[in-house]
């Protein structure tokens, strides 16, 4: 997953069930467990809401970025040549829930 401003962008180079269940219904829910705790004791989490909406290409261009970001500068990604253009999920967020700095700075709070 990349961030492109206030847009979360997810690809897949192929039309899986997950790009064919948003096309019918673009309403999801991510959910994100961190490693930290809050000073109250409780496991830190992201929920974040939003609305996905789906882009024919893409996806090599994305994955290729990914992998030097996560893998290293030299990584290639899709390890294959003329990848196929695949599909980018770019979710708009609508609101965010949780417990942890991420929420209180969303809330202004």
């Amino acid at each position: 997953m990349s961030v492109d401003g206030d847009t979360l962008v997810i690809a897949s180079l192929a039309e899986n069930q997950k790009v064919k269940n948003l096309r019918r219904e673009p309403r999801v829910v991510l959910s994100f467990e961190a490693t930290t705790q809050n000073a109250m004791g409780i496991t830190e989490y992201l929920i974040v809401y939003g609305t996905a909406m789906i882009v024919e290409g893409g996806a090599p261009e994305l994955l290729q970025s990914q992998a030097r970001s996560y893998i290293g500068p030299e990584a290639k990604f899709p390890p294959m040549e003329n990848p196929p253009p695949g599909f980018l999920m770019r979710i708009a967020v609508d609101r965010v829930s949780g417990v942890g700095p991420w929420v209180e700075a969303r809330e202004g709070g």
